[in-house]
């Protein structure tokens, strides 16, 4: 079994006493590749250094829309600089979040844009955090194409998941599936072609049903994946086969 979790922030603080146990654990449970996207520019530095502590960890770099307070002009500088000194496979985790109170739209898509026309010239894929930003999204895609990427936690429609594979982009899941409540997204990824889907944990965040106030752990690609062949047609084994097939497809991992 080899399963990928293609978007885990193992590099945060709360993995600093137990990462190396973890990262042996995920292998016993056939979790055998974990992407980490960058999402300030001070905590780039650490990430790459974690990453290099273990073959099955690939980072990714880049700037998060939820951060916008923390990022200045000097960080596009910076991460440029980065992506030509370092290897990475994907810009991220970028977007757009116009969710959180008090949004500055112009300001997220002109750093959303400005990396995007950064992973167009690199020739790498994205990561994408989107929140009630789709439309602008896919818009912004059309403008500036890049070579696909994922969805990061996608909740979108069916039609806007379209758009997304038309542009070459898999569509990440997550714990949030394990909750029965979430009727809507367990029908959208009971319905989804298997050919967009990867799985992810974004752990320490998007914890699993039964693990309310709890870290999570890219150690849950299993169960977010028994969640998965529990509500599609498809077995566990052929989920896995062509999730992590997908996964390496769009990361070229």
């Amino acid at each position: 079994m080899h399963l990928i979790d293609s978007h885990c922030h193992l590099d945060f603080d709360e993995f600093n006493r137990d990462r190396d146990d973890i990262l042996l654990h995920c292998q016993k449970l056939g979790v055998k590749d974990i992407v980490i996207p960058g999402v300030t520019a001070n905590s780039w530095q650490q990430l790459l250094t974690i990453c290099q502590s273990s073959t099955m960890l690939h980072p990714a770099l880049g700037l998060h829309p939820m951060c916008m307070h923390q990022h200045r002009l000097e960080h596009l500088h910076q991460l440029a600089d980065y992506i030509a000194d370092n290897h990475i496979i994907a810009i991220g985790e970028i977007g757009l979040d116009f969710y959180i109170p008090d949004h500055n739209k112009e300001d997220q898509i002109e750093l959303f844009t400005e990396q995007l026309k950064m992973a167009q010239t690199a020739e790498l894929p994205v990561l994408l955090h989107v929140r009630k930003a789709h439309d602008h999204t896919i818009h912004l895609l059309k403008q500036y194409p890049v070579l696909g990427g994922i969805v990061h936690a996608f909740n979108g429609s069916l039609q806007q998941a379209e758009h997304y594979q038309q542009l070459g982009f898999a569509l990440g899941v997550g714990g949030a599936i394990t909750h029965h409540r979430a009727t809507r997204l367990r029908s959208l990824f009971s319905t989804l072609p298997l050919s967009s889907i990867v799985l992810e944990t974004d752990a320490p965040d998007m914890p699993l049903s039964e693990m309310q106030g709890q870290r999570n752990s890219p150690e849950n690609i299993p169960k977010i994946l028994t969640c998965l062949a529990d509500i599609r047609d498809e077995s566990y084994q052929e989920l896995a086969l062509a999730t992590t097939h997908n996964s390496r497809q769009v990361l070229k991992l």
